[in-house]
């Protein structure tokens, strides 16, 4: 069976945090084929504005054109209403088919946060949930995950904790840079800067 890493996330903008955590993941995995999925607003964080989806989208393009590994989907920015992550794993099963694993990149902010998704213990049945070590995070064990998992899908969300590069790089942090007039070199890639400052993003 062949594996696909699908990575959803806001991407306001990409950043070679993203990308970095992204590659080394599918390298461990052995995964061929990973799936960069920018959504619209998260059904959690509605309170949040992001950045129009289409420069997202443009922007992740960008930052991923000459990369075979890599590859770009507007399927969440195309739905109606909230996303859940459920229906974008639904969807990716359909068009995949049976004889693709289906595994979903996670920051570990939001593996403590699992338990709060849509239909959270149906989802984690549904695809192999990845979870990449973040600065600052300590990971969970499957003592804190049994509360709100199977012990069985507890000992699977610990299993696929993985000890990424620990690079400290955040959007936040990047749109805040980009509004004091400072520097995103080497923040993101050439090509993803050079779009920012064209369209003007994160001035105001």
């Amino acid at each position: 069976m062949t594996r696909a890493l699908l990575f959803g996330g806001s991407f306001d903008p990409i950043h070679h945090g993203h990308l970095i955590v992204a590659r080394f993941v599918a390298e461990q995995l052995g995964v061929v084929r990973v799936v960069l999925i920018p959504g619209a607003a998260p059904p959690h964080k509605l309170d949040r504005q992001l950045t129009v989806g289409a420069e997202r989208l443009a922007a992740c393009r960008l930052a991923v054109a000459d990369e075979p590994l890599f590859e770009v989907c507007d399927w969440e920015l195309t739905q109606p209403g909230p996303n859940y992550t459920l229906n974008t794993v639904n969807h990716f099963r359909a068009a995949l088919g049976p004889g693709v694993e289906l595994c979903w990149l996670l920051g570990m902010d939001s593996l403590l946060e699992l338990h709060t998704w849509y239909r959270a213990t149906e989802l984690v049945e549904l695809c192999t949930f990845v979870t990449a070590v973040r600065p600052g995070c300590v990971p969970p064990d499957a003592a804190q995950l049994a509360r709100h998992f199977s012990p069985a899908q507890a000992a699977r969300l610990v299993t696929h904790i993985v000890a990424s590069p620990c690079l400290d790089i955040a959007s936040t942090e990047i749109r805040a840079r980009v509004r004091a007039g400072r520097s995103i070199r080497y923040l993101v890639p050439g090509p993803v800067r050079k779009f920012i400052d064209e369209r003007g993003l994160y001035r105001a």
